[in-house]
């Protein structure tokens, strides 16, 4: 296996390395932290990162995305709408156990003596290794080195190559070593049935209220002396491929495990364990080297567009691209499944796919792989049936998508902050608009991106009113910050509905097949564009300040000074009757809303609300942060918005929230490459144009990052004084810097001076936060 152990550093998760996670010891009190770290997917399939053997561990599990289950929601009070049950995801048969015994003892690293136990999570190859250097009570010592990946291009497999070596350090000479390795059946699943082949076997088992059959197929390539014997045996629960030989010193034990796992409705059972068994020919045919090879063939293509390089921030730069993996590994695979809150890293909100995904992710799917914000927009196009029905159901008109789901069912249980948050549906439109303006792509506008628009921007012409005056209102919903639940006109829902319905006015004049096929008529449009004028944005009535929602400004202020640090995040310690009645924003609200619809604000505006709800923000949610940044960024406090960047990028890395075990925050990670791009970076693409106002913080000596649009691919690269602007891929580039237009192509790059900030601007205080809710800057 291709690892060099000299090469580890005996580190700590904390040190900085610019392609690599590195943990030089193993901390037991860490494993459920580690495991989601370590994780590794490829949107279709997760395991967690535990150790080879199984024992010790914290939470581990495998999965597979759209496995799930269905339980029941009980209420106090039923009322009409409340959906009924809840989908959840399930831990599929673990498929990564290889347990060994040497001299008929079993490896425990809590056993014996560990004088060695390194594992690192290589973020160019793809890779978790782990090298381990371990005596047993008895006395004889072996090395363990092992190797695992999720094919990103091949979905449904999973991969280990691990290999024992008899280090010759014990003076015991020859040793008997057995490795077995198994499929384990899972406990939140039903009827398991095993099957043992040659060298490998298949477990299948099933789901009761969902009805989906669940398989898994292995196989192994067993190298080792000449007299190594390999067996497979079945039982009640697993499937176990034994590999033993006595091992002299020096000689080496290798067994590499391929396995194809996958669901299928019941009724499909049979051509769902054909397809495996097709896909476990493939991946044993390629052998690991191959596998390996194509996993760095792909993450050398991902980096090419997604890498942002940052000079002067060791910490910084390995943060961002920790989180860009992950990203790409959630969303790699996703056709036609979701890609949910916390990827396949963990069991974080059952597995569900929030808003996050559109207004978090996509933005950075759309600029370094759109392939995969494409995949995306057609999983949300295949739940657009059921969210007709659901719109029907609550008495709306067009779709209105579910708040948290798997299938594209409701699954949320709480009304105020589930389906009142009807701002989903003009983020979903949002963000299939932006895709487009970014790729050009009309193939799928007539596919899947019309229907979406125009089905949501539906929704607002019954959801909204108009007053005497001819304003447009929209009562009763519940914005980004779920502190302040069931309010009248929150300017971001607004702000996006306006977006909403004039997009669907655009494209129906673009696409007129579409809209004929939709039923689209002149009226309708003219009602969009109506309304869309009418949209009213509240405003505080004293200081002109724009307000999250009309009378937000005059309620009374939530008391940050006798609220302990301890009883943070709120919701966990006070009623949300509490918190609904007071001014305290739990994550970026209006704020969001001068991000995604800048034109809306000047930026004196822009920086007086953010200095307004600066000090109301106590971001009891990790997607929060990168907004922060993004904001604080464009109206010139560059130090806290260096602050938020580091909170959004380091929030699983440090466990900035305590909630890494469940799974990792990859809205938050996305948020990362949004802070430094959008924030420091200065990007914005509304209405397809791209234009950058960069400026660095003070201490960052340099930013570069790529991004994709129409064709091309545009590198910036910003220092303190200058931005560099060149065009690595594709036809030239119209753009802006600081407000200048110019046009960049490959021949001719541009670089720009980056003007100063205003002295006003230099002077002015920087907004504080909430007592003890300030940026979580690693110190």
């Amino acid at each position: 296996m291709p690892h060099d152990p000299s090469s580890d550093a005996t580190s700590d998760l904390a040190e900085p390395h610019a392609w690599a996670v590195r943990e030089g010891s193993l901390d037991l009190s860490r494993l459920e932290q580690a495991e989601s770290l370590f994780a590794l997917s490829n949107g279709r399939t997760g395991v967690r990162g535990c150790l080879d053997e199984g024992v010790p561990a914290g939470a581990p599990g495998s999965y597979l995305s759209g496995a799930y289950e269905i339980w029941p929601l009980s209420y106090p009070e039923y009322s009409y709408g409340y959906p009924k049950v809840q989908e959840r995801l399930v831990e599929v048969p673990d498929a990564t156990r290889i347990e060994l015994f040497v001299a008929g003892e079993r490896f425990d690293v809590r056993t014996g003596e560990l004088t060695d136990h390194q594992r690192v999570l290589d973020l160019r190859s793809g890779t978790l290794q782990r090298h381990v250097r371990w005596t047993s009570p008895a006395g004889h010592s072996v090395v363990v080195d092992s190797e695992r990946l999720v094919p990103l291009d091949r979905p449904g497999l999973f991969a280990v190559d691990y290999t024992v070596r008899n280090d010759g350090s014990d003076d015991k000479g020859a040793v008997d070593v057995e490795v077995r390795s198994a499929l384990v059946a899972s406990e939140q699943l039903h009827e398991t049935r095993t099957t043992a082949r040659h060298r490998g076997g298949v477990l299948r088992q099933r789901t009761d209220g969902s009805a989906l059959a669940v398989s898994v197929h292995a196989a192994h390539d067993v190298v080792g002396p000449a007299e190594t014997e390999v067996r497979t045996s079945a039982s009640a629960d697993r499937v176990v491929t034994t590999s033993s030989v006595r091992l002299g010193p020096g000689d080496v034990l290798r067994v590499t495990k391929v396995v194809a796992l996958g669901w299928a409705p019941q009724v499909e059972r049979d051509d769902l364990d054909g397809a495996l068994d097709g896909l476990l020919t493939d991946g044993v045919r390629e052998g690991w080297d191959r596998l390996r090879e194509q996993q760095r063939a792909v993450l050398d293509e991902f980096w090419t567009h997604a890498d942002v390089h940052v000079d002067g921030d060791e910490d910084l730069q390995q943060a961002v691209r920790f989180a860009l993996f992950h990203v790409f590994q959630a969303a790699a695979q996703g056709t036609d499944r979701g890609i949910p809150a916390k990827g396949l890293t963990g069991t974080g909100y059952d597995g569900h796919t929030f808003w996050d995904t559109e207004v978090f992710v996509m933005p950075m799917l759309n600029h370094v792989w759109p392939e995969a914000a494409a995949d995306a927009l057609r999983w949300r196009h295949r739940m657009l049936p059921a969210a007709r029905d659901r719109a029907r159901e609550l008495g709306l008109a067009g779709a209105t998508f579910p708040w948290r789901t798997i299938t594209g069912r409701e699954s949320s249980g709480y009304w105020p902050a589930g389906t009142a948050a009807v701002h989903l549906n003009a983020d979903i439109a949002d963000a299939a608009v932006r895709y487009l303006q970014c790729t050009g792509d009309d193939d799928l506008a007539r596919e899947a991106i019309v229907d979406l628009v125009v089905e949501t921007a539906r929704s607002w012409v019954v959801l909204g009113r108009e007053d005497s005056q001819g304003r447009f209102h929209v009562d009763g919903v519940t914005g980004p910050d779920e502190y302040s639940a069931l309010v009248d006109d929150n300017a971001y829902t607004n702000l996006m509905a306006q977006a909403n319905l004039r997009a669907a006015i655009d494209l129906a004049g673009r696409f007129p097949e579409q809209a004929q096929a939709l039923g689209v008529t002149d009226d309708e449009l003219a009602d969009f564009a109506r309304l869309a004028d009418a949209v009213h944005v509240p405003r505080d009535p004293e200081t002109g300040v724009h307000a999250q929602d009309e009378g937000s400004t005059q309620r009374k202020t939530w008391d940050f000074e006798g609220t302990a640090d301890d009883q943070y995040p709120l919701a966990d310690h006070f009623p949300y009757f509490s918190l609904y009645r007071r001014q305290v924003v739990k994550q970026a609200d209006l704020v969001l809303a001068m991000y995604l619809r800048p034109e809306a604000f000047t930026l004196e505006e822009k920086r007086n609300a953010f200095e307004y709800y600066e000090p109301l923000t106590v971001r009891d949610s990790s997607l929060s942060a990168a907004v922060q940044a993004v904001l604080a960024a464009e109206v010139g406090h560059l130090s806290l918005a260096a602050d938020y960047a580091h909170e959004a990028a380091f929030v699983d890395l440090h466990d900035l929230r305590g909630k890494t075990a469940d799974g990792l925050h990859i809205a938050s990670l996305a948020g990362a490459w949004l802070a430094l791009v959008a924030g420091y970076g200065g990007m914005r693409d509304a209405d397809g144009q791209l234009c950058f106002t960069p400026r660095l913080p003070e201490g960052l000596r340099g930013l570069r990052f790529r991004t994709r649009h129409r064709g091309s691919c545009l590198e910036v690269s910003v220092t303190q004084d200058e931005a560099h602007y060149a065009v690595v891929e594709g036809g030239p580039v119209q753009t802006h810097h600081h407000g200048q237009e110019f046009t960049v192509d490959r021949d001719n790059p541009v670089v720009l001076a980056i003007p100063p900030l205003e002295e006003e601007t230099r002077n002015r205080p920087q907004p504080e936060q909430p007592r003890g809710r300030g940026p979580r800057r690693r110190e």
